[in-house]
Order: structure tokens, then sequence, then C-alpha cells
């Protein structure tokens, strides 16, 4: 007699709290509120739970959240709600102002989590917003999450991807955390293929698509007009994107960057390679602020989080959305299982 397939191992997620004085740990108790949660992932909050959590309010008839509070993320308990201590100080803070307690605060969490993800305790992590000044120490000289977690990880290199599945719209940026001035200098055919190849196995081993299909975005207005108005676009971005349509690659452009988003020309397209943060990133949050997701791509690891920031003016007030930090954990968990049947997928060993 056959035994009956074992039930699938619901996903470990880690969240590490951003900025104490900002809305992350206004979003991730929201998100908690939904016992629905807990069917599809183990949640592990890395800070201590009764600090971070015990000033909200409750709705009417409704129990506070109970947590198991653990000392370490070996002892994490499937279908309840975990806590790592992450500090044992009383930190004193004041909503909506960011201090070097809050910062501490911050660095501690996500370093704790990300030490458990690497040790394999955890299957993902999602990290709620930091304020990339506050955050800043001698041992932590990082422009943002994404940057840490590829020099933690030991990533060649990695991929700002921002994922809203409703429309759906995936945008990615080439270039990430640079000023604008230093655009053209930074984007060479090396950097364009290495992140066109970071996007394509991203669409496939991350999100299933067996065949993605691409656009990639001019630099210049107009994607250069011929070489009018610049020439990265002819010289650059046109000859690598060629490459890959002679490899049998579905990769396309440059595209005008206005004309792409307005005539929502996006919708034809897996994912789109934008040049530099904002020209992608506008756009992005103008169509999917509340539901959109920030995910690393290029990483070993699983990394989402919510596409907004610290929100330090709605600190307190009880009034932040959680709808983006709710797709982040949701995202999460569905990239760990995509990529769990990528590697079970015999047409990939």
């Amino acid at each position: 007699m056959s035994s009956s397939p074992s039930k699938p191992t619901l996903p470990r997620l880690g969240f590490s709290v951003g900025d104490l004085a900002g809305i992350g740990p206004e979003v991730i108790y929201k998100t908690l509120r939904d016992e629905r949660l807990l069917q599809q992932c183990t949640p592990v909050v890395y800070g201590t739970a009764t600090a971070l959590f015990d000033d909200f309010p409750i709705e009417q008839g409704s129990e506070p959240l109970t947590f198991r509070q653990l000392r370490g993320a070996a002892d994490i308990a499937p279908g309840r709600l975990n806590a790592v201590t992450c500090w044992e100080e009383d930190f004193h803070l004041t909503p909506g102002q960011p201090s070097p307690a809050s910062g501490q605060a911050a660095r501690e969490s996500l370093l704790a989590a990300s030490r458990d993800l690497k040790a394999g305790l955890l299957d993902a992590i999602v990290t709620a917003p930091i304020s990339k000044e506050n955050t800043q120490a001698d041992d932590f000289r990082f422009p943002g999450h994404t940057e840490f977690l590829a020099s933690y990880f030991g990533a060649a290199d990695s991929l700002m991807f921002l994922v809203d599945e409703n429309l759906p719209l995936r945008v990615a940026t080439a270039t990430g955390h640079i000023p604008l001035k230093n655009v053209s200098a930074r984007l060479t055919a090396d950097l364009l293929r290495t992140k066109i190849r970071m996007l394509l196995k991203s669409l496939q081993n991350d999100f299933g698509i067996l065949k993605p299909k691409i656009a990639v975005l001019g630099m210049n207005p107009h994607a250069g007009e011929n070489g009018l108005i610049g020439r990265e676009d002819n010289d650059v971005i046109a000859p690598v994107i060629r490459q890959f349509e002679h490899d049998g690659h579905l990769v396309f452009g440059p595209y005008p960057a206005d004309g792409y988003f307005g005539t929502g020309q996006f919708r034809q397209f897996d994912a789109t390679l934008s040049i530099y943060h904002d020209q992608g990133l506008i756009p992005f949050k103008l169509m999917a602020f509340e539901q959109g997701v920030n995910f690393t791509a290029g990483l070993p690891v699983v990394r989402t989080s919510p596409d907004h920031g610290t929100a330090y003016s709605l600190a307190g007030k009880f009034a932040a959305d959680a709808s983006s930090f709710r797709a982040a954990v949701y995202l999460a968990c569905d990239v760990v299982r995509a990529r769990q049947l990528s590697a079970a997928d015999p047409r990939k060993s």
C-alpha cells in the first residue's frame, strides 16, 4: 500500500521591522491581523513583539496578537506567530522622529533575519522600510537593502525589480541607486547584458515564465531620436538587444519611456527594464503604489519588501495602508514555491 504524499511545508518568512519611528511595525501588525496568513506561511518577526505591537489599537471584540517569543529561529513553530528577540534595550521612540536608536534597531533586525536566512532557518525575508540615512553605521555602509543583501549573500550583482501581479506590471532598473548624472557612464554593454540575463532568469525561475518577453527602455528622450538626442540608445542599448534577439530571446527595444507607459504598451511584455531608477519607478508607483512589491532578483535567497518608504508623517496615526507589505508577503511565498518547482524541473537539470 503506497503512502499518501506529504503535505508541503509552509514557507518560513522572516520579517525585519525597519525603522521603528516609521510605519514598518504598523504594516507588519496589520498584515499579521489576517489569520489567513498562517495558511500560506510561517511568519517570524525579528524584534521584541511586545515592544513593537502593544500600543496598537485592537478592534472591538478582537483578541491581541500572541507571539511565540524566541531566542533563535531554530525553534520556529509552524502555524503560530513567531518573534525572535533582537535586542534587550527598552527603546524610547517618538513616532515620526528617526533616531540613532531606531536606526540601530533596524540594522539589528535586518542582520538577525539575514543570518537566519543564510543558515537555512528561513525560506525568505520580507523587509519593512528603512531610512537609508538613519541606518548608516560603521558596520553598515550601504545605500539600501538591495546593496546590503547582495554583499551579505555574495551575489556578484542584483536587480531591483518592482512587481504588481494584479496588473500585471513588472519593472526592473539597470542602474539602481546612483545619481542621475552618473547613469551614462555606468551604462555599458556588459552591464546591460548582465541585467537582461538576470531579468530573463528571474522571470523563468521566480515567476514560472518559460519564454519571457521583455522590453528595454531607451535612456534619452524619444530613445535618442536616432542619435540626435544622445548616442547611448544607438551605440550601447540597441546592439545589446539585437544580440539577445539573435540568440533567440524575446528582448525588444529600446522604447521611448513616455509613450511606452502612456499607451499601455507595457501590457504586451512580461517585464520592462528601465535604464535608471526614476524612469521605471515613477510610472510603476503611479499605477501600483498600494499593491506594488520590491523584489530583489539575482540573489541566491528570496527577499521582498513593500514599494513605499518609512512614511514618518504617518507614523503613530495608525493610518498606514498595509496592502503593499501584505502583497510582499504573498509574493515571497509564491517565489519560494516557484524556485522549488524550478529546481525540481528536469528540463533545467
